[in-house]
């Protein structure tokens, strides 16, 4: 199945790439790597989950912030690919930052809403090593913010 018609089957339209909120680009090639800037939980043009985990926001919350975040990585790897799904190669690496409360430790398990959902849509080629960091604070009071490496053909 095509990564567009696994989309659809999910019931996942990919929003427009968001244009980098300041001094940097959204995402940045380098030979077959494609870098991509930091994706926050962006849901209709609005920020839709803010706060700490382990504080306001439970693992759930940040499962589906991080899942957000993997549609809007989606959403650039769409961009910068032209929509040719064909040329990607393989999603190489996450780097997932969850906002936590000093005492919270599942950052692993936040993150699981993005692999899992990369993993579903993009298959094989979904299938990524990673990070996931607990931070104090991240931009606009975002719970997730997560930043990818593709190769691309």
């Amino acid at each position: 199945m095509s990564v567009t018609d696994k989309l659809a089957s999910l019931g996942i339209t990919l929003p427009k790439a968001a244009a980098p909120a300041a001094n940097y680009k959204s995402y940045s090639r380098h030979g077959d790597l494609l870098f991509i800037s930091g994706q926050l939980p962006i849901e209709a043009g609005q920020l839709a989950v803010t706060g700490k985990l382990g504080g306001a926001l439970a693992v759930a919350d940040g499962q589906k912030a991080a899942r957000l975040c993997a549609i809007n990585i989606m959403a650039q790897i769409n961009a910068a690919l032209d929509g040719d799904w064909d040329r990607l190669g393989a999603l190489v690496k996450i780097t997932g930052f969850v906002a936590s409360d000093p005492s919270f430790a599942e950052q692993h398990l936040v993150i699981n809403g993005a692999s899992d959902l990369l993993a579903e849509v993009l298959g094989e080629r979904g299938m990524h090593s990673r990070s996931a960091v607990g931070v104090p604070a991240l931009p606009l009071d975002a719970a997730v913010e997560i930043e990818a490496i593709v190769a691309i053909g």
